[in-house]
Order: C-alpha cells, then sequence, then structure tokens
C-alpha cells in the first residue's frame, strides 16, 4: 500500500493526543458518577486537563507541518464531544445551573445541525474559528470550576464565581461565532457548489476526447 503522507497521514503526534483527549471521556464520566461526590474534585481537574489541552495538538500540527485531514475532523470532534459529555454528565448530576447547560446544548445542537445541513448543500469544510475555540474553552473552564464548586474543597464559593464569570464568556463567544459562521458557511456552499461543477466539466471533456 502507498504510504500516507502530508494531509493524508493518518498517524501524527496531534493527531494521538487528540486521541487519547478522546480515550480519557469515559474516565471522566466514571468519576463524576461515583457516590457521595467523593470523585467530583478529580472528574474537575481531568476535565480542566482535558479542556486545557485543546490547543496543544493545534500548536502541534502548526509548528510541526503536521497538519492533517483527519486532524482537521479530529480535533473538532473530540472538542465537541468532550464539551457536550461533560454539559449533560454535570447537568445530570446537579453541579451546573440548568441555563447554562440548555444554552451551551443549544448551542452545539444549532451547529451539529448547520454542519449536516452544509454537507447536504455541499459545502466545502469549514475550519473551527478562533471565537469558537475561545468559547468553548471558556465552557471547558467553566464546568470544572462548577464541579469543584460543589465539591468539598475548602474554596468551592469562589470556584463557583469564576465558574459563573467563565460561563458567561464561554457562552457569549459561543453564540458570537455562530454569527461569524454565517458568512464563512456562504462562501463554502458557494466554494463547494463551483468546484462540483468545475470538477463536472473536466469529466464531460474527458469523455469527450476520449470518444
Amino acid at each position: 500500500m502507498r504510504r500516507r503522507t502530508g494531509e493524508d497521514r493518518i498517524l501524527s503526534l496531534p493527531n494521538v493526543v487528540t486521541t487519547i483527549r478522546l480515550v480519557l471521556i469515559p474516565l471522566f464520566v466514571y468519576l463524576l458518577v461515583q457516590p457521595h461526590h467523593r470523585d467530583w474534585f478529580a472528574a474537575a481537574v481531568l476535565l480542566a486537563a482535558l479542556g486545557s489541552t485543546d490547543w496543544v495538538d493545534g500548536q502541534l500540527a502548526r509548528r510541526l507541518d503536521q497538519v492533517t485531514t483527519l486532524g482537521k475532523v479530529l480535533d473538532p470532534t473530540a472538542d465537541r464531544l468532550l464539551l457536550a459529555t461533560a454539559t449533560i454528565g454535570i447537568l445530570a448530576v446537579g453541579a451546573v445551573p440548568v441555563p447554562v447547560a440548555v444554552i451551551a446544548l443549544a448551542r452545539e445542537g444549532l451547529v451539529a445541525a448547520a454542519a449536516v445541513g452544509l454537507a447536504l448543500a455541499g459545502a466545502r469544510r469549514i475550519d473551527v474559528t478562533m471565537v469558537g475555540k475561545a468559547g468553548a474553552f471558556g465552557l471547558m473552564v467553566a464546568f470544572p470550576l462548577f464541579l469543584a464548586g460543589h465539591s468539598t474543597v475548602g474554596w468551592h464559593r469562589g470556584a463557583l464565581v469564576l465558574a459563573w464569570v467563565a460561563a458567561v464568556i464561554g457562552l457569549t463567544l459561543g453564540w458570537l461565532s455562530i454569527i461569524v459562521y454565517v458568512p464563512l458557511a456562504k462562501a463554502a456552499v458557494a466554494e463547494g457548489r463551483a468546484g462540483k461543477a468545475a470538477a463536472g466539466l473536466d469529466e464531460s471533456s474527458r469523455q469527450i476526447h476520449s470518444e
């Protein structure tokens, strides 16, 4: 088999980092569901580590020149899966305010539906924007702090205050990114359709010359 190189490669250090983040999500859920809140602080620490390493794979990919097609899909998938799992899990155990969870999940649901719609419309893939990444990071700071705020640590009151600050910033940036994506989505649809039309003309031209 031909060895995959460049953006076509599968195995790369950034993709390994992203995969490790995905694999550790079930461990977070396990710690979260332990009785008597005994492992909530450990769950908060793990969630904070997973959230704070969000930028690591992207930085590695750019600095090591290991940007791959798989990584462009895997990285945002890991981010959304971690955010959704954290939101639903922490909401289920009652450690995050319902309005925060509902607004965060509504945004993720809208993004997922938009991604499907754009794919069906033949749009090219849209790269994640810095505003969207910042919004996700804000929530990934807020959720561990909400957990810590409901744990037995001595600074739990301060953790709750910081959690609310991070949540407001994260939700604001997250929904602002929706507005930023609108012109990008329109351009992606136009470019995707133009690319398909050009490919169709090339195919027709080849068929004519082959006859």
